[in-house]
């Protein structure tokens, strides 16, 4: 496991000017659909938490909130600072924090926010909000390096044992991201980037597995819009044949 980038107390990075220079580009490196495995895999990124880092980010979150009737223009600059500060503090990781369950947090998985337009309100509430999601967001993460490492193909397996765990490894994939988001809007990109995040934590390479992913969903999952057992099935199956040229076994 990495160590922890070193920081000093959370309030040095309470000036936008600190924390824009501590961040990359937000629009092409702060969305978590787009980041590697490489990026978020907890057991690489250390993350140091207790009750004094929860009570000095929620102050410095809380001071950043815009003022009461701030119109969404300020709210959203307020959500995405808050990226950025997450981001430069505990790494890129971080800024999944507010992709939420639903059309309004893009499809996601956190619940402890739902947008920028009823999730900002009075500064502490929202601050506690805040925190909540960076916690929960990094629950999830860990879950599914888990998962991961419980459904990764076992070293020297043949084609058709490849095949048969990448399949499993796919449906179960699958049938977690729809319990958790509810198949909401936009559901079908979290369940992308999982599956993506899968194939590249087993060391396939980043563009190889976005590829094989889009072939294997081809489009049809839809939002709010459970798949059927059978669609589930089919993606699995795809995917497994497109990276292994051969069908799962039914033996097992």
């Amino acid at each position: 496991m990495t160590k922890p980038r070193a920081f000093g107390t959370i309030a040095q990075l309470s000036c936008p000017t600190r924390f824009w220079g501590n961040a990359t580009a937000v629009n092409d490196e702060l969305a978590p659909a787009w980041l590697p495995w490489s990026a978020v895999d907890p057991d690489l990124i250390a993350f140091d938490w207790n009750d004094e880092e929860s009570s000095q980010l929620a102050t410095v979150i809380a001071s950043m909130v815009p003022p009461a009737g701030a119109g969404w223009e300020e709210r959203h600059r307020f959500t995405t600072e808050v990226t950025a500060l997450l981001a430069a503090r505990y790494g890129r990781w971080a800024c999944g924090w507010h992709w939420a369950v639903g059309e309004g947090g893009g499809g996601g998985v956190v619940t402890s926010w739902c947008c920028t337009s009823h999730s900002v309100g009075e500064s502490a509430a929202t601050a506690a909000k805040v925190v909540a999601s960076l916690l929960e967001w990094r629950d999830w993460l860990e879950e599914l390096a888990e998962r991961f490492a419980q459904l990764a193909p076992p070293a020297g397996a043949d084609a058709e044992e490849h095949s048969w765990h990448l399949e499993r490894a796919t449906t179960r994939l699958v049938t977690v991201v729809v319990d958790r988001t509810g198949a909401e809007s936009g559901w079908y990109g979290l369940c992308r980037t999982v599956l993506t995040w899968f194939l590249s934590s087993t060391g396939m390479c980043l563009e190889t597995a976005k590829n094989a992913v889009d072939a294997a969903i081809g489009g049809r999952f839809k939002s709010w819009t459970a798949p059927s057992r059978t669609l589930v099935d089919g993606v699995g199956e795809d995917l497994a044949v497109g990276l292994t040229g051969e069908k799962p076994y039914r033996d097992r």
